[in-house]
C-alpha cells in the first residue's frame, strides 16, 4: 500500500498558497484493507474513505471509462493493480495531476509543474473530453488564476470547443452548473469564467441571456465601452472589488439581462429593460435552481438599479414604493447588498472605475429614515387596516423627504 497527496494540495503548495484541503490516493489496496485499518467508507460512486483521525479523504486509485452522456456517464475501475500514473491521467488539468509521496517527493508524469511555471491551464489527456463539467472547471480555474497570468492552452480550448459542438454541455445537470458558477463568483477575477465559456462556445449554450448581450450597443455618453456584454463583465469585476459576497456579484452579473431583448430598431436606448430583465433573471434562476436569496437580489438589481442611480431625482413616494417592492422592510439587509450591486453598475464603465458614488449613501439614508418610522405609534387607536397602511406609508414618505432632497 502506497499513499500519495494529490491534486490541489500539491498545486497550491508549489504556488506558495495556503493548502485548504488535502486529498490522498491509495495505490495497491482493497476496500477491505482500508476498513481493516479503521478507515470509514463514504464514496457512493467509487471507493473513498475518511481517515479515522484526520477525517481527510483517501480514495483508492481508479480509472474511468465513458459509458454515456454527461458527467455521470462513467464506469469506474478501482483495484490494487491501478497505478498512480493511471489515476492521475484521468484528472482534468496537468496542474491538478501531480502527487507527492510520503517522503515529500514530487510525482509529476504529465508536466504539471512546468505548466504552473508557464501559467498554463492544459488538459492531461483526451479523457478530458469525456466529462463536460471540466469545461466549467477550466473556466473556474481561469477565474482563480487569471490574476497570476494564467491562460487556457490553445489545444485545451480546441478540445472544449469540440465538446460544446458535440452537445456534451447540454447534458450537464442544473445543480452542477450552479455549483461551478457560484464557486466562480467567489474567485478573484470572476469575469474570466465567462470569458472562457464564451470563447469555447459554452456561454451561448448554458447562459444565452448573457451571451446575447455582446454586440448590443448602449448610449456612448453614458457607456463609453458601448458594448453591453463588455459592460456587464466590467460591472462584475467592479462588484468583485467592492464585495466578497457572491450574492452581490451575481446581482451585478444579471442586472442588465433585459438589454439583450431590446429590439435593434430601438438601439442604443433600452426603454423597459429593467422589467424585461427581472423576468429573465427569474427564468435563469429557475433553470439552474439558483437559491432564492440569489434570485431575489438579482431580480431587485435588475428592476431597480436605475432607482439607486437617480435617488435624488425620484419622489419620496416613489422611493418608499421601491423599498416596499424590494421587501426591504422585512429584509433590511437586502438594501446594502442592492446598493453595492448598483454601485458596481455605476463603476463598471470605462473611465468611471474610481469615481465617487454618492447615491449609495443617500439611498441607504432614505431607507433608514423610512425604516425608522414607529409603525405601532402611527397605528395606535386606528381600527381600519387600510387606514393604518395609508398612514404608515405617509409617515415613511415624510421621513424620506426629511433626509433626501427629492422632488415633491
Amino acid at each position: 500500500m502506497q499513499i500519495y497527496l494529490v491534486g490541489g494540495a500539491v498545486r497550491d503548495k508549489l504556488l506558495g498558497l495556503p493548502v485548504q484541503d488535502r486529498d490522498y490516493v491509495v495505490v495497491g489496496a482493497t476496500p477491505e484493507e482500508m476498513i481493516a485499518r479503521g478507515f470509514k467508507p463514504v464514496g457512493a460512486d467509487f471507493p473513498v474513505f475518511l481517515h479515522p483521525e484526520t477525517k481527510e479523504e483517501y480514495a483508492l486509485a481508479r480509472t474511468e471509462r465513458k459509458s454515456g452522456h454527461g458527467y455521470k456517464g462513467f464506469k469506474v475501475y478501482a483495484a490494487p493493480d491501478v497505478t498512480l500514473e493511471e489515476d492521475l491521467r484521468r484528472r482534468d488539468l496537468t496542474i491538478n495531476a501531480m502527487a507527492e509521496d510520503e517522503q515529500g517527493r514530487l510525482v509529476d508524469p504529465y508536466g504539471g509543474a512546468t505548466d504552473l511555471r508557464n501559467g498554463l491551464l492544459r488538459h492531461v489527456s483526451e479523457a478530458f473530453g469525456e466529462d463536460p463539467v471540466r469545461v466549467l472547471r477550466v473556466a473556474r480555474f481561469a477565474a482563480r488564476f487569471a490574476p497570476r497570468g494564467f491562460r487556457v492552452a490553445d489545444e485545451t480550448l480546441a478540445l472544449m470547443r469540440s465538446m460544446v459542438a458535440a452537445g456534451e454541455v447540454d447534458h450537464l445537470v442544473a445543480e452542477r452548473v450552479w455549483t461551478e458558477l457560484e464557486r466562480a463568483l467567489g474567485e478573484e477575477r470572476p469575469s474570466a469564467f465567462f470569458d472562457v465559456l464564451r470563447v469555447c462556445g459554452a456561454l451561448a449554450r448554458l447562459f444565452p441571456e448573457l451571451d446575447r448581450l455582446y454586440g448590443v450597443p448602449q448610449p456612448a455618453q453614458h457607456h463609453p465601452e458601448i458594448d453591453t456584454g463588455v459592460h456587464v463583465m466590467m460591472v462584475l469585476e467592479a462588484a468583485a472589488r467592492l464585495s466578497a459576497d457572491p450574492r452581490v456579484r451575481f446581482a451585478a452579473l444579471v442586472h442588465d439581462l433585459g438589454k439583450g431583448e431590446t429590439p435593434p430598431a430601438e438601439w442604443p436606448k433600452h426603454v423597459g429593460h429593467e422589467e424585461r430583465g427581472a423576468e429573465l433573471v427569474k427564468a435563469l434562476c429557475a433553470r439552474f435552481r439558483v437559491p432564492n436569496e440569489y434570485r431575489d437580489l438579482g431580480v431587485v438589481a435588475a428592476r431597480f438599479h436605475a432607482h439607486c442611480h437617480r435617488v435624488t431625482e425620484l419622489r419620496a413616494a416613489t422611493l418608499v414604493d421601491t423599498f416596499e417592492a424590494m421587501d426591504a422592510f422585512r429584509k433590511p439587509e437586502r438594501v446594502g447588498l442592492f446598493v453595492l450591486a448598483s454601485e458596481a453598475d455605476f463603476r463598471g464603465r470605462t473611465g468611471y472605475e474610481d469615481r465617487p458614488y454618492p447615491q449609495g449613501p443617500v439611498f441607504r439614508a432614505a431607507f433608514e429614515a423610512a425604516q425608522g418610522v414607529d409603525s405601532a405609534a402611527v397605528a395606535n387607536g386606528i381600527k381600519d387596516g387600510a387606514e393604518i397602511g395609508r398612514r404608515i406609508r405617509e409617515a415613511r414618505i415624510a421621513a424620506v423627504k426629511a433626509v433626501v432632497s427629492s422632488p415633491d
